[in-house]
């Protein structure tokens, strides 16, 4: 009776494990092998292999395997054939690491049902006796003078059609991997990274058009919820268009309220006045082109995706658009042109780079201050009362000299999140502590407040961030981009170039910025009949501060 009933148990557990498999699963499995061996590897990070033919030739023979159990023995009979991998005891670094380990799980080794036991034996044994050299495939080097991570030695493909089905996977594989190993904010993510890997394969290995290709490349990138994160490519242009309405807008309340002309005189020839509120574009509401195009649009959290999402909404191919528009109280159509960018020869205004408001507060035009200009500033601000320092744009290199007026002695304001290239997927906080100010009995003895919106990312929140170390500051506005650190950009093959955030920027006492963002003591937004009466709603808010303390 017990032997029966063990061989009844053997042959269901063969034919589990032998149970017929899918093309997403297989490749899926494949993409995250091969990953794993391109940084883990010591044979195939020292560069002796062409890595990317031996994916073309493996998957030839995945695509043969019917079953978990015929894939599991290709995909560890290619493992074996890379050659052996000896052990060795890795040697403790001088200074011990903290570990940073939200992103880092490689626990699908032994949890990948199409795995053998075998071969998961064999993967972990790589991670524990991975490669301690140099990397030929990626580079993370500080104070290099350039963004410290490197992808490198990547082909180029220039002969790149996306008709063939290999260099498709190929691109998915590399960017899913990039991603895998060395996004520092993957945990942060809305959608769980290996269920997008899912989600995403059908629209690479047998998409439907170019078109359905295309987008999925843009697609994917727009899933890792960081304002610095896209693809470019020029199809996008294709389809949809290059032609740009002369104005720009602020999205509110699910309209697009016109905030500024890019021409005055294409304007006139548009009749578009500041304060419009469009509410339909070719027939179709603000929000329905929103709901229909979001995937496509960059953003860490959702006043970024509003801000970025005007190309979604308003360009085209053709010369003319069709808006439904309110202005004074009527609603009205009326078709507006179109222009290629340089056609739009947009007025760049001359702002003052800084001023004295009434009631001896100082204004500072962030964006438009040098650092060769700063002690003119200090000199023209030193004896006001308050200074509002407008950090809604990208502020230049000045935040150091800056801080340094502001504080009485250094102050620490951030820290650092670095990926560890000799543990690919884990990241480890950068030794010290950011620091700006210095001891200065002469520093700047007035309130200090900052100015944010959602037009403040990455360098801007890191200004941001300096400047609420000053002893006297309040923050006023609303939700800034939320994407803090350096952006890297690359190829992944040819015609498709991406982008994404490469190292973390937290507090110093470890609280996230990213889709967080800078989080204001006074929140206030514009709002529509701010705009139509020329306001400044969050410069008028933070007068008021200024001169009643509340």
């Amino acid at each position: 009776m017990k032997k029966t009933l063990l061989l009844v148990l053997v042959l269901l557990f063969q034919n589990v494990f032998s149970k017929p498999i899918t093309e997403t699963q297989k490749l899926a499995a494949t993409c995250k092998v091969w990953g794993f061996l391109k940084y883990y590897h010591p044979k195939v990070t020292d560069g002796s292999k062409n890595w990317d033919e031996q994916l073309f030739q493996i998957l030839l023979k995945v695509e043969e395997a019917q079953t978990s159990e015929a894939f599991s023995l290709v995909i560890e009979n290619w493992v074996t054939s890379l050659g052996e991998v000896k052990a060795y005891k890795i040697s403790t670094p001088a200074s011990k690491r903290e570990y940073f380990d939200k992103n880092f799980d490689l626990s699908w080794f032994s949890k990948n049902d199409l795995f053998s036991k075998s071969l998961s034996k064999k993967l972990k044994f790589i991670e524990e006796n991975r490669n301690q050299g140099k990397q030929f495939y990626v580079d993370y080097e500080l104070n290099s003078g350039k963004i410290p991570l490197q992808f490198n030695n990547e082909i180029k493909y220039s002969d790149f059609k996306w008709t063939d089905k290999k260099l498709r996977l190929l691109a998915l594989f590399r960017y899913w991997n990039y991603i895998e190993y060395f996004f520092p904010y993957k945990y942060q993510m809305d959608e769980n990274w290996d269920k997008v890997l899912i989600t995403m394969l059908p629209r690479f290995y047998a998409p439907e058009s170019e078109k359905d290709f295309v987008l999925a490349m843009r697609e994917i990138s727009i899933k890792l919820n960081d304002t610095h994160a896209s693809t470019q490519m020029s199809q996008l242009f294709d389809y949809f268009g290059d032609k740009f309405i002369p104005a720009d807008v602020k999205i509110i309340d699910e309209k697009a309220v016109i905030i500024s002309l890019k021409n005055d005189s294409l304007a006139k020839i548009n009749d578009l006045k500041v304060g419009d509120v469009i509410t339909k574009v070719d027939g179709k509401t603000i929000a329905e082109l929103l709901k229909e195009n979001r995937k496509y649009v960059e953003g860490s959290n959702e006043p970024s995706v509003l801000k970025n999402a005007y190309w979604a909404i308003f360009n085209g191919k053709t010369p003319s658009v069709e808006v439904e528009f309110v202005r004074d109280g009527k609603t009205a159509l009326k078709s507006l042109n179109r222009y290629k960018y340089q056609d739009l020869k947009i007025q760049f205004s001359n702002n003052e780079k800084w001023k004295i408001l009434e009631g001896n507060i100082g204004y500072v035009n962030y964006d438009e201050v040098d650092e060769k200009d700063v002690p003119d500033l200090i000199k023209a601000l030193n004896n006001t009362s308050a200074i509002i320092f407008d950090n809604r744009m990208r502020p230049r290199d000045v935040m150091f000299t800056i801080s340094e007026w502001l504080n009485s002695e250094p102050k620490e304001f951030a820290k650092f999140l670095d990926p560890d290239i000799s543990y690919p997927g884990r990241y480890y906080w950068r030794e010290g502590i950011e620091k700006c100010g210095k001891n200065n009995p002469d520093y700047y003895k007035g309130t200090v407040i900052v100015l944010l919106d959602e037009k403040a990312v990455s360098h801007a929140e890191m200004n941001a961030m300096s400047l609420q170390t000053a002893p006297k500051v309040k923050v006023i506005g609303s939700q800034t981009g939320g994407a803090d650190g350096g952006k890297y950009g690359f190829p992944i093959i040819k015609g498709f170039y991406t982008t994404f955030t490469c190292y973390g920027v937290f507090y110093p006492n470890k609280k996230e910025t990213q889709r967080i963002g800078i989080v204001p003591d006074i929140e206030i937004k514009p709002t529509i009949l701010g705009i139509q009466q020329g306001k400044d709603e969050i410069l008028d808010r933070a007068v008021l501060f200024a001169k009643s303390g509340k």
